[in-house]
């Protein structure tokens, strides 16, 4: 350890001598209460440190000491189900000691050092053991496996020792190699490092959300990336939760990094009463909470977005799909700029650092599927919100991330407004993985791609429409052109939107998903047919299998897609007479 002194204090920025020999980024304890901090910048024997915790009060010289290594996350059995804040300090324990409002200087176990696991092994004396192999397994909880893995760093070699089954801690040694490296159910690994892999794999299975406008219009890919912005009171946190509750990821990381004190209260309460719908059981025990509200230290703020992904990587490291949760990057960013200032870095738009593109590229990139060093398969998704001031998507935050992700849920507030749920735009939003996931869906239904693409042009072509209704109304339009208002409202109304309280919509299956769409692009053909035919669209649109296309969604259970499949041949019998009626008016 090297010991140093302040000489001078920035609000979370301190300086400090005597530190020549320390590391950049090294962690470091401050001032009397020995506050957590980390040395990110080295000129000469002085340290620029930023701290973790709050430091008001804090004088020159008081003691700095340098533990020489670096910010880690400690990695073991006893994540899921946690919940601590940006610098992986338990919450619920750290309550105990402190109460309600941390204390400076509060120390706690990011595991329970003394809990036991049943440790089973996989390998025996003797067998071969590489980095990211799985040496064994633990049931951290009674949905989630945790494979014990060997540690990036350890060297290709055999078996020297290993544990027989039984319970272990964290702390304990459970194999040994030839080389002499020990291996324990708990690993540390630096937050700033991405973990390594053996080479990405292409984004060609969908992260299923249940929610038809992402899945359909706008799908993401597991191991992609995607952004959520939009303005206050338009949903972001609400469309998080849904995402985190339905998505067919086995592992759910959500990083409040800066969000309001009641939101991440919300939070804290509503996620352990929810129920997995994949187990039946709590949805916490195979979720990992880390809360960092707007009222904690900016520089904590900064780091739980490093803490959050580290976690995620570990697990996709034992081949778990992950989904990372991230609410939002623009409060993270806010923290960046006020370091920035206070570190008198030269501003760049709006007063964001200059590096904050690279810091978000550092991010997102640290996401994708791969094949793990242990010849799995595992994947990091990752989620952000963005909280653009105002709604404003051309400011710094929500363009620069768009370099950076494939897929953008643009939340409008007029929807929002309207109750109209998930409030994504289908015009401002995109997605760049339809190609890749093409061939997945066409394993479920092959005209997913036809009814998305018609989907969207129906959409458009009322954008265009609307503009001319709002001048001369709607009667004054041909039928052909008032079609398109007619189906777009169905699409809207029938399979965009979606109730998270109803009990048969609130989640939809694939398959379903495509069918409905499929229903009601199906109506809109043969309405045009029929309108060329003769057939007014007062007529078509008082036909009665209209209104019933618009609460198949809350009517057809996921598990029975054959009866929108008869409600499809009730439409084409439907419009075959109407048209057969007209064509015989005609005839006369």
């Amino acid at each position: 350890m090297i010991e140093g002194k302040i000489v001078r204090v920035s609000g979370p920025v301190i300086y400090a001598s005597g530190l020549g020999g320390a590391g950049l980024y090294d962690v470091v304890e401050v001032g009397h209460d020995r506050l957590a901090g980390e040395i990110i910048r080295m000129e000469g024997a002085i340290a620029t440190i930023q701290v973790y915790e709050e430091n008001t009060g804090m004088k020159t010289g008081e003691p700095v000491v340098s533990l020489g290594r670096p910010l880690s996350a400690l990695l073991g059995p006893g994540i899921l189900g946690s919940i601590y804040d940006g610098i992986q300090r338990p919450l619920s324990s750290l309550k105990t000691v402190s109460g309600d409002f941390l204390v400076p200087g509060v120390k706690g176990d990011r595991l329970d050092p003394a809990k036991r696991w049943k440790f089973t092994p996989r390998l025996k004396v003797g067998d071969s053991v590489s980095a990211g192999a799985v040496i064994g397994t633990v049931p951290e909880t009674s949905v989630v496996e945790h494979r014990v893995l060997a540690p990036p760093s350890v060297k290709a070699g055999l078996i020297a020792t290993i544990a027989p089954e039984g319970e272990y801690t964290i702390d304990d040694v459970i194999a040994v190699t030839a080389a002499g490296e020990e291996i324990r159910l708990a690993q540390e690994w630096p937050l700033r490092k991405p973990r390594p892999s053996l080479h990405r794999l292409p984004p060609t299975e969908p992260l299923l959300t249940g929610l038809r406008v992402i899945d359909v219009l706008f799908p993401i890919s597991k191991g992609g990336a995607a952004a959520v912005p939009g303005g206050f009171g338009t949903g972001k946190t609400m469309t998080q939760h849904a995402i985190a509750k339905w998505c067919d990821a086995d592992i759910i990381v959500y990083v409040g990094c800066g969000e309001r004190g009641n939101e991440m209260t919300d939070v804290l309460q509503e996620f352990p009463r929810l129920v997995d719908p994949r187990s039946g059981r709590s949805l916490m025990e195979r979720t990992v909470l880390i809360a960092n509200t707007s009222n904690m230290p900016v520089a904590a703020r900064e780091v739980s977005i490093y803490t959050g992904i580290t976690l995620a990587e570990y697990y996709r490291d034992m081949g778990y799909a992950v989904a990372v949760m991230a609410d939002s990057t623009s409060r993270w960013a806010e923290a960046l700029r006020e370091l920035s200032g206070r570190l008198e870095e030269m501003p760049a738009e709006e007063g964001f650092p200059a590096y904050l593109p690279t810091r978000l590229a550092e991010f997102y990139e640290r996401g994708g599927r791969v094949e793990t060093l242990g010849s799995g398969e595992g994947s990091v998704s990752i989620i952000g919100a963005v909280s653009p001031p105002g709604g404003d998507f051309s400011e710094p935050v929500t363009q620069h991330t768009k370099r950076f992700i494939r897929c953008f849920w643009a939340l409008d507030r007029d929807l929002a407004y309207a109750r109209h749920y998930p409030a994504i735009s289908w015009i401002d939003s995109y997605s760049e993985y339809s190609e890749e996931l093409l061939e997945w869906w066409n394993g479920v239904d092959p005209d997913w791609k036809v009814v998305r693409r018609k989907a969207l042009e129906v959409l458009k072509k009322e954008q265009r429409l609307e503009q001319i209704v709002r001048l001369i109304g709607p009667d004054a339009l041909p039928d052909e052109q008032r079609l398109v208002l007619v189906t777009a409202d169905l699409v809207k109304t029938g399979f965009l939107q979606q109730s998270s309280f109803d009990e048969v919509d609130k989640y939809c299956s694939p398959a379903k998903q495509v069918l409905l769409l499929r229903c009601i692009m199906e109506f809109h053909r043969r309405a045009e047919e029929a309108i060329k035919a003769g057939a007014p669209l007062v007529k078509i649109s008082s036909l009665p299998i209209r209104e019933r296309l618009s609460r198949l969604k809350s009517t057809v259970p996921n598990e029975k897609p054959e009866e929108i499949r008869a409600v499809e041949r009730e439409l084409a019998a439907a419009f075959e007479d109407l048209v057969r009626q007209y064509r015989k008016e005609a005839l006369k």
